[in-house]
This record gives C-alpha cells, structure tokens and sequence, in this order.
C-alpha cells in the first residue's frame, strides 16, 4: 500500500512537470511555469532525481525524456509495460473464413500508420481505406512469403542435404507461403514496374517517404504521390470493379454475312 502511495505521488509530480514545463521549488511546494502550484513531497523529489525521470538544478526542476515513458509504463499492463507503451492500439474488423471479426491491431506497426493521419482540405483521408487495406494485404503476403531480407545471422549447417535434381531453397516452403509468394508477384504485376517500387519500399521493406525520395533522387513530397497511384492501382488488382454486361449478340438467318470494315 506505501508503494502504491509512492508511486501515485511520482506519477503526480511527472505529470505535473510535463504540464507545466518545469517548475521551480516554491517552500513546501513547486510553481510551474505557468503559474500554477502543486504541493509535494521532499522525498518524492528526490525520488524522481534518484530514478533519473527528473532533472535538478539550481532550485528547478524539469522532466526527462525518460518522464514520459514511465508514465506510459505505469498505465500499461504490468506483465508486458515495456512493450506496451510502444503500441497505439485499435479496434479493427478482419475477415476470417468468410465472416467479419472484431480484432485489436497495433496502429505502429503498420507501415502506412502516418498517411492514414493525413486529410483533406474537405476533411476526408488523404489516403482511401480500400487503398490502405491494399497496402496491409501486400504487406502481410510479403512476410508470410518469407520474402523480408535476413537481418541475423544463419546458424542452419551450410553442407547440403539435398539429393540430385531435387529443388533448391523452394522444397523448403510451405503451400501458405507458395501462395502468398504467387499473390505478391501477381500484385506487382498489376501496379506496373513504374510504381511497384515505392510501393514495395513502403509496405514491404518499410522505409520511410524521405529515404525513398532520397535513394531515387526524386523531388521532396514526390513519394507520397506515387504511393497514392501506386496503393489505388493495387486496390483496383486486389477488388476489381463489376465487369461490364456481356454484349448482345445478332443471329443471322441462312446466307447471312456480316459487314466488315475494308
């Protein structure tokens, strides 16, 4: 119950510091620098300067970096507070065996998380859903077809094992990862080789819009636009609009023939 209290009263101060931008000690108590006041205790202070969330000097004092993180911390789950406080969490509805499922996604993680921000001057998505769905569907048949490049090193023997004609890496493979290989290529096909790169770069390899204008040597703000056409060219591929109505057909009767352009 003390720690409780402790921690409450930490958490109060940092709080209070982040707020208010710093604060200076005024007797029993701290005046921010905009003025308003926060009774607290000596120990708790000392406390914060101890753990390295508080910096003091001359009579002040000021929130480190670390402040913010701690508080993130304590209101996360207390089995996982460290990986927790690097989530932004959402409520998103997936399609499982044909039926819609409500399921909690990490925004973070996803590689196209800051366009899905940005707006309109008429207040709509700068970036459709049906475009930002594509980009998650290119994304996860990347991973699953094992296709991210090795970044640790392989401790697999390096003596081959295989027999005489028999396939190389492929035999390897499972059917899952097969396909997803098969509908990664299919909707690189269908972008075009003029956008399939920034659209590869972003959702699967995960680069930032400025590392990729600066690899290609191409104008500031450009990748963003060619992300645009290349996610709305890849929406098109993974839902095609309805197909136009078959045309009617004439039948002639015996003898008949059709004029044909000469």
């Amino acid at each position: 119950m003390v720690e409780a209290k402790k921690d409450a009263a930490l958490a109060k101060l940092l709080r209070f510091l982040l707020t208010a931008g710093g604060a200076s000690l005024d007797g029993e108590g701290l005046l921010g620098t905009n003025g308003r006041k926060e009774t607290v205790c000596p120990t708790v202070v000392e406390e914060a300067v101890r753990l390295g969330l508080v910096n003091l000097a001359d009579g002040r004092l000021r929130a480190r970096p670390e402040a913010k993180a701690h508080l993130r911390r304590r209101l996360c789950d207390a089995e996982t507070p460290f990986a927790a406080q690097h989530r932004d969490l959402a409520s998103v509805v997936v399609v499982q065996d044909g039926t819609r499922q409500t399921a909690m996604a990490n925004r973070l993680e996803s590689p196209l998380s800051a366009l899905a921000r940005l707006k309109e001057k008429t207040g709509e998505a700068w970036l459709p859903e049906d475009a930002l769905a594509a980009g998650e569907r290119l994304h996860g048949d990347f991973t699953r077809g094992g296709l991210q490049p090795r970044m640790t090193m392989s401790w697999e023997p390096r003596i081959a094992t295989r027999q005489k004609g028999e396939a190389g890496a492929a035999r390897d493979l499972t059917d899952t990862a097969l396909a997803a290989r098969a509908r990664v290529a299919k909707a690189i096909e269908a972008i075009g080789p003029e956008l399939s790169g920034v659209a590869l770069d972003v959702c699967c390899f995960l680069k930032g819009l400025e590392t990729v204008e600066r690899e290609r040597q191409w104008p500031a703000r450009s990748a963003k636009l060619m992300l645009r056409a290349a996610l709305m060219a890849l929406a098109r591929h993974y839902a095609p609009s309805a197909s136009s109505p078959r045309r009617t057909h004439a039948w002639g009767g015996e003898g008949y023939r059709p004029d044909l352009p000469r």
